[in-house]
């Protein structure tokens, strides 16, 4: 590359300019610091998903600096020609690859031929997924695994049982089937448990039973091992025999307690023990275990060892061992993977397991094929997608244009009459809302769902021109997403901070209005509260005052009604006394005064407000935005005054409109006049505007009017000086007329 790389300021932020895919190639090089992004996640960008995921090559679902040039290098080592790529096309010119690219062409024209395609100059993108689909649907992927559907009685049937018998494994096409590791291990399976198999005669000494009397002899194996214990202890010892016997005073403390005297019995032998070792049937105690040594007597000792009084010390452990072998043999059956199979596992020819395997081979001889489809897929998204990518990675151009939109953007929304255009997706509303509150720009989150129930996701959206405080939690809009399709909108969580410096300056007023209004209603709150104890008072004091009842305690002075009024008449005096102060400090004043007054404290509270607002203006970053959605960001998105007016926009009334300033109303009010239905006016708010408006005028022509009073006065013999102004000298009447 000849030509030296060009880096362009966006509103504020420097970033490289990327026209060209041959730019591109020298732009990946250029250090990570300079690159705006280093990494984003692929959920909420609106590109081909399989683009982001051959660019994702550890699966992180994360793309940083390393996977983008990588792909990149892949692209311009299988190119010679970026006509494709700079126009983001979709389809690959078979002459645009390079020598490295001759395996990628040669598939390529494979798969045309199997399309029967007319023109064989390129291939689309749309051609390589639909032949892989067709290869897929065929049967045909590359990696060995073969699907019963695919296969020919009785090789179909075989591979069902066998799929049945392994671990599920499924090809490209999601389908489950047979693969040579499972053939493998079958083999060795059934030879393993045919020689197990031919163990059978040796080990079931008892028949087919052999297993059932194995189990019954394990299930009381735990009782019959603790009497021959007892019976060995006796014959050591002999009288530990009255240690074997309860004592007197358990029975008797267990009787009438049916769960005692179940655990009393059940710490008695099954039988006296016998120094001999034999446990004699008659002599069975009825205990707990009585029913079930007399059926292990019926079905299992008594037939297994031909002795009807007695079963020896012997006997049992030889029944024991013979039922441990059982037992075995049984659970290494059990645990064989082919134990479904027992019954034709022999009669499996090897001829169709050798029809198994050439399926399986030939299915894996078409890899190299099939992986050659997915790097073809995989050159033509890059030369589609890589451009636009890095454009919104390494750089964010689309960001500042109103005609294109950035991959990382979700839609439009409609609210309160003014259009947002920038949204990006939010999947933790707490975590992203952290960090946005840390800066200045007024952020919405708003709740995206469909109209028919499907998808729903939250986005995050910066408000940067109007008012905040018309938009509330709660209120409702309409998203338009990237695709053009509409959703319902709620916003769900309001990040407040001022949008204009107009905002900034009016802020305060607001907040004296909002401190103003709790004041006053927790004011008459309390006022309703002490009446309603006042009234509830004075109904107890009346309730104890009827006849019969005790004279009521001394109740305090404001107590009642009367207090109440008295408290009133203070109050009201002490507002009264506060007026007339006002009154007499400003009865001197002008209205030209009172105005100027006015302006001077409204200044006084909104200048700094305007300067504290103007800073944070100034300091708004949708970097933060983006970092909150998983964005690792080298610099800050300033957002500008020109770029507030791209992201929030009130459109125009269309070209050809006109505005009819005809208010509908009050045709609406004649007619209603005219069918005699309009309600009477109230003549009180224009009497009260009236005498405003007559207090204005006497109060700016007040001077002419004392003097002309005082001098009626004084001619009448009388002072004047209660219709002076506070602080002003008395007027000099003219002499009197001689007599």
């Amino acid at each position: 590359m000849t030509r030296p790389l060009v880096y362009r300021r966006y509103g504020g932020s420097l970033q490289v300019s990327i026209p060209s895919f041959e730019v591109l190639v020298e732009a990946v090089k250029i250090p990570e610091t300079q690159w705006l992004a280093t990494a984003c996640p692929l959920e909420g960008l609106h590109c081909d998903p399989r683009f982001l995921s051959f660019v994702d090559t550890d699966g992180n679902k994360r793309i940083r600096v390393s996977e983008l040039r990588a792909a990149v290098e892949y692209a311009a080592k299988l190119l010679k020609s970026y006509q494709g790529a700079d126009a983001a096309s979709d389809v690959l010119a078979l002459d645009a690859l390079s020598e490295a690219g001759t395996k990628l062409r040669d598939v390529a024209g494979i798969l045309l031929e199997t399309l029967k395609a007319g023109e064989r100059t390129g291939i689309s993108l749309e051609q390589v997924r639909t032949s892989e689909k067709a290869l897929r649907e065929a049967g045909q992927n590359g990696d060995g695994i073969v699907a019963p559907a695919f296969l020919p009685e009785p090789l179909r049937s075989l591979a069902v049982k066998l799929m049945a018998s392994f671990p599920e494994v499924k090809n490209r096409a999601g389908q489950a089937g047979v693969e040579l590791p499972m053939l493998q291990r079958f083999r060795e399976e059934r030879s393993a448990l045919l020689v197990h198999l031919a163990q059978k005669a040796s080990v079931w000494v008892w028949g087919e039973r052999s297993v059932e009397h194995a189990r019954r002899i394990q299930e009381l194996r735990p009782v019959l091992d603790t009497y021959y214990l007892q019976c060995r202890l006796v014959a050591a010892q002999p009288e530990a025999v009255s240690s074997l016997k309860l004592e007197a005073g358990r029975v008797q403390g267990a009787l009438g307690d049916t769960q005692a005297l179940a655990r009393v019995v059940s710490e008695l032998p099954v039988a006296p023990p016998e120094p001999g070792g034999a446990l004699r049937w008659s002599r069975l105690y009825r205990g707990q275990a009585f029913e079930r040594l007399e059926a292990f007597r019926k079905d299992v000792a008594v037939p297994l060892t031909g002795d009807l009084a007695t079963l020896v010390d012997s006997a049992w452990r030889e029944l024991c061992m013979k039922a441990d072998a059982i037992l075995a043999w049984q659970a290494r059956l059990e645990a064989s993977p082919l134990r479904g199979l027992v019954d034709g596992l022999a009669g499996i020819p090897e001829s169709e397991l050798e029809a198994l395997e050439a399926a399986c081979r030939a299915d894996l001889a078409l890899k190299d094929k099939l992986d050659a489809v997915d790097e073809l897929e995989r050159l033509i998204l890059y030369q589609r997608w890589l451009l636009t990518f890095a454009n919104n990675f390494i750089s964010m151009p689309d960001l500042y244009q109103t005609k294109r939109r950035a991959l990382m953007e979700k839609g439009t929304l409609i609210l309160g009459g003014r259009r947002y255009r920038l949204s990006v997706l939010v999947t933790n509303r707490a975590a992203h809302a952290a960090l946005t509150s840390q800066g200045t720009t007024c952020t919405l989150y708003v709740q995206v769902v469909a109209k028919d129930g499907g998808e729903s996701y939250e986005v995050a959206v910066p408000v940067t021109r109007g008012r905040s405080d018309g938009l509330p939690v709660g209120k409702r809009g309409v998203f338009y997403d990237v695709e053009g399709r509409e959703f319902d909108a709620v916003v769900t969580q309001v990040i407040r901070q001022p949008v204009s410096l107009w905002e900034a300056m009016t802020m305060p007023f607001g907040r004296i209005g909002q401190f103003i209004s709790r004041k006053i209603e927790g004011m008459a709150s309390a006022g309703e509260k002490s009446l309603d104890e006042s009234l509830e008072k004075s109904y107890v004091q009346g309730t104890l005052a009827a006849p019969g009842a005790p004279a009521p305690a001394a109740a305090p002075p404001t107590a009642g009604p009367g207090g109440f009024i008295a408290a009133t008449g203070i109050a009201f005096a002490a507002v009264g006394s506060s007026l007339a102060f006002i009154v007499t400090q400003v009865r001197s004043l002008t209205v030209f005064d009172v105005i100027s007054a006015a302006m001077i404290v409204a200044a006084v509270v909104m200048l700094p407000s305007g300067l504290l607002g103007w800073l944070k203006l100034r300091k708004r970053n949708l970097a933060l935005l983006l970092e909150g959605s998983g964005w690792a960001l080298n610099d800050r998105l300033k957002l500008t005054g020109d770029l507030a007016a791209l992201i929030t926009r009130r459109p125009r009334l269309p070209r050809n409109a006109k505005v009819d300033r005809t208010d509908v109303l009050q045709s609406v009010l004649v007619k209603v006049r005219e069918d005699d239905e309009e309600e009477p006016r109230s003549t009180g708010r224009w009497l009260l505007i009236g005498l405003v408006v007559l207090f204005v005028v006497l109060w700016q022509f007040r001077e002419p009017l004392i003097r002309e009073a005082c001098k009626r006065q004084w001619m009448a013999g009388a002072t004047c000086d209660s219709l002076m102004t506070p602080g002003s000298s008395p007027a000099v009447p003219p002499a009197p007329p001689a007599p």
